[in-house]
């Protein structure tokens, strides 16, 4: 007798939603303590962020409804219409694993079987029943680890980090190696042929930078989105850097790998400090995304995008990542991701305003971005 999937309200999703738009828990953690898959989180946050303009509008509960009924209608006749059939399995196969996921309904008189809905929908039956386990507190060592090192030496693969892993007496395999690395969007640099691809549709920008006199404030900035490692799980942080004074312009943090937390750091830097002539990024999707590049197009921003497996094209910020890890990140163990952002505010604050640069003459960010007020001062 099989075993029947649980259902959720959607007062308990949009609870669920709230608490990881917080950002103060990571989603393994918000798994755990709601009892749910963390790609539920994932997906539900993302849901209430897509859907939030939708509560200012005075019509917006008569078309939920009125949606609602097509797609309970929709499902009366899948597995009915042959000439639907496809129709539908195209349309849903272009939303990603987790959407595709969350339609899936148990079997009745009104829904197909679970293996028809599998079958349209384009997923595996097997993945209905898996539970991902918690992270290991052995595999949140080896993040570290394998994070540490990667900063030292980024040409370092699987097969080279296994065998460094191994020299320090934690005996893992490269399969196990090479799955917590994927997890942690880590990939040795070295010159392949299409890796680095973007989104669907995401325009790709050449490389301006190359050649170009780098010698005055909001010239150039730059951005890049890292690994933090917590107590239980990690959670991503990207900066907004600019390249002459090596200044931090803004930071996020976010327990999702998505686009908004990337323009909200963007936006805030574009307000306090106006728009430079070039920005500077990878080409992750979160950076090829109309969201991204069509706020810096309307502030008539020159794009730039590193080239494909060419890292030293936005050194500064891996440069930066280096610091923030081994002079702040690696010396704390933060409990949730409320206490990742208070030290990370204090270290940014010391960064900017305190610590001497030695590619700046020993000079601190904030002088060389702010030269008047060192005027002032003498």
């Amino acid at each position: 007798m099989s075993k029947k999937r649980r259902q959720y309200s959607n007062e308990f999703k949009a609870k669920v939603a709230l608490a990881a738009l917080k950002g103060d828990e990571t989603t393994s953690a918000l798994a755990a303590r709601f009892e749910v898959h963390p790609s539920m989180v994932s997906q539900w946050k993302r849901e209430l962020l897509d859907n939030a303009a939708g509560i200012f509008d005075s019509s917006s509960g008569k078309a939920a409804q009125k949606g609602q009924e097509e797609i309970d209608i929709l499902y009366r006749e899948i597995g009915k219409l042959t000439v639907e059939r496809d129709f539908l399995s195209r349309k849903a196969r272009s939303l990603s694993r987790a959407q595709r996921l969350a339609m899936i309904e148990p079997p009745s008189s009104a829904t197909p079987s679970l293996r028809r809905q599998c079958q349209l929908l384009g997923i595996s039956r097997s993945s209905l029943y898996y539970q991902q386990r918690e992270w290991l507190a052995e595999d949140l060592v080896l993040m570290r680890l394998i994070d540490e090192q990667h900063l030292l030496t980024p040409v370092y693969g699987s097969r080279r980090m296994t065998v460094h892993l191994n020299r320090l007496g934690h005996r893992v395999n490269r399969k196990r190696v090479r799955r917590l690395m994927r997890q942690m969007g880590l990939q040795a640099i070295y010159p392949r042929p299409r890796t680095s691809l973007p989104g669907k549709g995401h325009r790709i920008y050449p490389y301006r930078l190359r050649g170009l006199t780098i010698d005055r404030p909001n010239q150039v900035w730059a951005t890049d989105i890292s690994y933090v490692p917590l107590v239980r799980g990690f959670m991503y942080l990207v900066a907004v850097m600019d390249w002459h004074s090596r200044r931090v312009l803004s930071w996020r943090v976010s327990n999702t790998l998505d686009t908004d937390f990337c323009v909200d750091a963007l936006e805030e830097a574009l307000a306090r400090h106006g728009p430079p002539e070039f920005f500077n990024t990878d080409q992750g999707c979160q950076f090829t995304s109309q969201a991204f590049t069509g706020v810096l197009e309307a502030h008539g921003v020159t794009i730039s995008m590193d080239g494909k497996g060419c890292y030293r094209d936005n050194i500064f910020v891996e440069r930066l990542w280096r610091s923030v890890k081994y002079e702040c990140v690696y010396l704390k163990a933060f409990k949730d991701g409320a206490h990742l952002k208070q030290e990370l505010g204090r270290y940014f604050a010391w960064y900017n305003q305190e610590r001497p640069h030695q590619g700046l003459d020993d000079a601190t960010p904030d002088e060389v971005y702010f030269p008047q007020l060192v005027k002032q001062a003498a």
